[in-house]
Order: C-alpha cells, then sequence, then structure tokens
C-alpha cells in the first residue's frame, strides 16, 4: 500500500514537468505551394478585392424623430444653485 501511495506522489509532481514537453510534429517536411496554386490565390485575391470595391456605400441611419428633436442639447441643471424651501420655518429659541 505504501509503494502505491509513493507511485502516485511521484506521478502528481512529475505530470506538470510532462505537460511543459512540445509536442511532436510530424509532418514538417510539408510540401510547398507549387506555381499553379499560387496563381490561383493571386486570382482569388484580386477577385475578393475587385467584389470589395463594387460594395456601395452606406447609407447614414434615419433618424424618424430628428424633426422632432432639436439640434443644440438641452443645458444641464447646475447643481449649485440653492433650492428654495417651502412652508414657513419655526424659529428655535424664544417667541415674542
Amino acid at each position: 500500500m505504501r509503494v502505491l501511495r509513493l507511485a502516485a506522489a511521484i506521478m502528481l509532481l512529475a505530470s506538470p514537468a510532462v505537460a511543459q514537453v512540445p509536442k511532436l510534429n510530424l509532418l514538417q517536411d510539408k510540401p510547398s505551394k507549387t506555381q499553379d496554386e499560387l496563381d490561383a490565390e493571386k486570382v482569388q485575391d484580386k477577385a475578393y478585392k475587385d467584389s470589395l470595391k463594387k460594395i456601395p456605400d452606406q447609407k447614414a441611419p434615419s433618424d424618424p424623430w430628428g424633426s422632432v428633436r432639436s439640434d443644440t442639447p438641452a443645458p444641464a441643471k447646475s447643481a449649485s444653485t440653492p433650492k428654495k424651501k417651502s412652508g414657513t420655518t419655526a424659529s428655535s429659541g424664544s417667541t415674542n
């Protein structure tokens, strides 16, 4: 039983080290593209760029409430102006 615990502890300690090993790429010798493939790629790129030029410019978004609103924003209320209290205030102290 003690041997199994020791083996499990070693496996737990070794697992982060195994995760750092780089993956092996078995297909390292990938063949390069042929001239025909390069030409076909250039034709596709040119067709793509030409199709992007054919897209019409988008119209400005319509604003259905534009005629109702004014162009200038409303002035912001100032928080520094003192508010007037309504009602009467009772004086603390003596009454005459």
